[in-house]
């Protein structure tokens, strides 16, 4: 199968330019400048011929942060891997990576072996895992070993949730001195989970039990301690660190210094941050629970901050956290009391068009944009060359997108399964317009063409900024 894309902007994280891309048997095999002798050649025999004038042609977007079908809380994530997958491939995303979980009293195996039993033959788009670890000793921190050599490279740990997946600092440090050796990545959920149970158990004895509490209880502080606890952990360890789902600008700070001491220290943060608040959790009546996640929202002045980070590569990635609950029966469940509200966000479908916003509003570059969205966190989690760049010898994952389209984001043209949108009625300018996946079109001409299935399990090297 040879496809052609003529005539667009080719953006990738180190340069841009006006190029024809020759794609063939799942593969990007050249790029030609527009109009040259040779692309006009790729044209004849072809047996697709995309026209892309005015468009940008982009690497698939490679969200690194997902939870498809996570239990939580009493009931489960919205989204399945099929669902979840094909919404990722409406908003421009080729690559997830999720969390298989390991519950306490098993093992890691066990874990990723019921991940995969969810995955398997579901997905429209390629996937990944990473491990969660909840249950430190002997046995699981050997695992680690074997999981790294088949592809599994890194692995989360909490320091929230008491009781269910939280690790305490001694646990910690082994799994990252574990991790110092083998070549993982520790992946680091940094909010104090001890101090937070005592200030929500306090706030539910004054009768403060609406959404917004939420926000109050997991405070900027215990962000940033658990962030800066967790980074000379791993200083003591000799292992490098990745923080999830920063949302402090106080935590970035701690990164941020980390980072200047020369440290391989590293940090995504999501759209929700950038765009959401505060403000969303008080929200009248329950609709504040529609905005419950964690790490919180944070007051609106974090967010130029977290814009500066993006900037200074003190914030490298953007994924989404993705891990929907329906208002109706799982939102509701906190109802009286927000600590039994299911904690996460829909976003896997909406984040490539909110970080070109961000390009449209002056914060970015569009480098910077596929960037973050792309080449870095396939780098940071073993998978460029094949993923997060349009390059001969990479994976044909290839979005068209129109950066001039405008659209209003609703949950009545979203395709998560999930029954509001945190960005209800917000206007946005860039869209997406075609999807191919390892060269198979997705989505063209606002239909669906993929099945579930389409999508391959893709094992990762170790991180690429290590090696």
């Amino acid at each position: 199968m040879r496809t052609v894309i003529k005539d667009g902007l080719v953006i990738n994280a180190s340069d841009e330019l006006h190029a024809d891309v020759l794609i063939e048997d799942g593969k990007v095999v050249a790029l030609a400048s527009s109009g040259s002798e040779l692309a006009a050649s790729w044209t004849t025999g072809a047996d697709k011929v995309i026209d892309a004038t005015g468009r940008y042609v982009i690497p698939g977007g490679v969200d690194c942060h997902t939870h498809m079908e996570m239990p939580f809380g009493g009931t489960v994530a919205a989204d399945s891997f099929e669902t979840g997958t094909r919404a990722a491939a409406w908003g421009g995303t080729t690559t997830i990576v999720d969390f298989a979980i390991q519950q306490k009293g098993s093992s890691l195996r066990e874990g990723l072996d019921a991940w995969h039993g969810k995955a398997d033959g579901e997905c429209a788009i390629d996937y990944a895992f990473h491990m969660i670890v909840s249950d430190v000793n002997d046995s699981s921190l050997k695992e680690m070993d074997a999981l790294v050599g088949e592809g599994v490279t890194s692995f989360k740990l909490f320091m929230a949730y008491p009781g269910v997946l939280y690790s305490d600092d001694g646990q910690i440090l082994r799994a990252m001195q574990r991790a110092g050796d083998n070549g993982g990545l520790i992946m680091m959920h940094a909010e104090n989970g001890i101090a937070i149970d005592v200030l929500a158990a306090q706030a539910l004895e004054r009768g403060q039990t609406d959404p917004k509490y939420h926000g109050a209880v997991r405070r900027e502080l215990l962000e940033s301690e658990a962030t800066h606890r967790a980074i000379q952990l791993a200083r003591v360890a000799g292992s490098p660190l990745y923080i999830v789902h920063l949302s402090a600008s106080q935590a970035l700070d701690e990164v941020a210094g980390a980072r200047n001491r020369g440290l391989n220290v590293f940090a995504e943060t999501c759209p929700q941050y950038l765009y959401l608040s505060t403000e969303d959790l008080a929200k009248p009546g329950f609709e504040g629970s529609k905005y419950v996640c964690s790490t919180p929202l944070r007051p609106m002045e974090h967010q130029a901050e977290l814009w500066k980070g993006l900037r200074t590569n003190d914030l490298s990635v953007v994924s989404t956290d993705h891990c929907p609950f329906c208002f109706k029966d799982q939102k509701e469940l906190g109802l009286g009391d927000f600590t039994k509200i299911p904690n996460g966000l829909p976003g896997v479908e909406s984040r490539m068009d909110l970080l070109h916003q961000g390009v449209v509003d002056g914060h970015i570059s569009r480098r910077r944009w596929i960037e973050i969205a792309c080449a870095t966190p396939a780098r940071m989690f073993g998978l460029y060359g094949r993923k997060g760049v349009i390059q001969p010898g990479a994976d044909a994952d290839v979005v068209i997108y129109d950066p001039n389209a405008e659209q209003v984001m609703s949950a009545e043209t979203h395709h998560m399964n999930v029954d509001y949108s945190c960005y209800e009625g917000k206007r946005i300018t860039g869209k997406v317009e075609t999807v191919l996946s390892r060269g198979r079109v997705l989505i063209e001409d606002n239909a669906y063409h993929g099945r579930k299935g389409d999508g391959a399990y893709v094992p990762r090297e170790t991180c690429q900024y290590l090696t």
